[in-house]
């Protein structure tokens, strides 16, 4: 099954990573080099979103306390926050809603820093990701990347990202300097989010419900193409590299956690075949375990 999946993405022209286990089962896995550690990109909302929930389960944060962000205060992107024009004030819950189902960079910046990196650390060791870090949000990660590429804005730093003719230009893909994780950390937190081993009842159902509402559906929802089949997941894209992490859920209520990464060839904007690959290996992966 391994070499199938690796040849999935060897046709999409990227290497892959994957873990994939059932929750009914734990002991049965299918894996694709699971252990690697690799930049996450935008999938480290989903250990943030966790440890935001813990926080609200110990009272050290009010889901409901109000942060107002002026637009200065907001990073480029092309989701949420980042795209309006005034002055916003949310509340710390509504800031994780935007976070999850629209990859909101603005708001999942803002929640960082409430919770703060050490923290957050903190509580990603109590969790038992080993090989999960939080370095940084994404207003850290784009004036790294201005400072890497020597450029004063964002669009001409990532120009220098999507340069097809190097591997990792400016060495933003290095994970020993980014926020990252391996596919099997990333099984294990949501394999503890779906048994509610980890947050309350009520924050439990809060962050899966988060996670089923996304609206990307490019990647592991692209594998399971049935209106009986539910997939909660989130993305993470940054340059090269396209993941998803989530878990699918079966007609007859079987569910398997998967965690899929992806370092594409090339570096454009789009690239549909690695989404699909994404999809597809997930497919062949949960396949196998049922």
């Amino acid at each position: 099954m391994s070499a199938r999946i690796r040849a999935t993405f060897d046709d999409a022209g990227a290497r892959g990573w994957l873990h994939a286990v059932s929750l009914d089962h734990p002991d049965q896995t299918v894996a694709l080099d699971p252990d690697v550690v690799v930049p996450i990109a935008s999938v480290y909302k989903l250990p943030l979103l966790a440890a935001f929930c813990h926080l609200i389960d110990t009272q050290e944060l009010n889901p409901r306390e109000q942060v107002t962000l002026a637009p200065e205060d907001r990073i480029p992107g092309a989701t949420g926050l980042s795209i309006l024009q005034d002055p916003v004030t949310m509340s710390l819950r509504d800031l994780a809603v935007s976070m999850m189902t629209v990859s909101d960079n603005a708001a999942a910046d803002a929640l960082l820093n409430r919770v703060g990196v050490d923290r957050l650390a903190q509580l990603l060791q109590s969790f038992g990701l080993e090989h999960t870090r939080v370095r940084r949000g994404a207003a850290g990660n784009l004036s790294e990347l201005r400072r890497r590429t020597g450029t004063s804005d964002v669009d001409a730093a990532f120009a220098v990202l999507a340069d097809n003719d190097q591997t990792d230009p400016v060495g933003m893909y290095d994970a020993a300097g980014m926020s990252a994780s391996s596919a099997r950390d990333m099984t294990t937190l949501l394999a503890s989010l779906w048994s509610g081993r980890l947050l309350s009842e009520e924050q439990t159902a809060f962050a899966q419900r988060l996670m089923q509402q996304q609206v990307f559906s490019q990647r592991l929802a692209s594998g399971f193409p049935y209106d009986g089949v539910r997939v909660a997941g989130k993305t993470g894209t940054f340059g090269a590299l396209r993941h998803e992490v989530g878990v699918v859920v079966m007609p007859g209520g079987d569910a398997y956690a998967v965690a899929v990464f992806a370092h594409a060839a090339r570096g454009d904007y789009r690239l549909p075949r690695v989404d699909a690959a994404i999809g597809e290996a997930a497919r062949l992966a949960v396949d196998q375990l049922r």
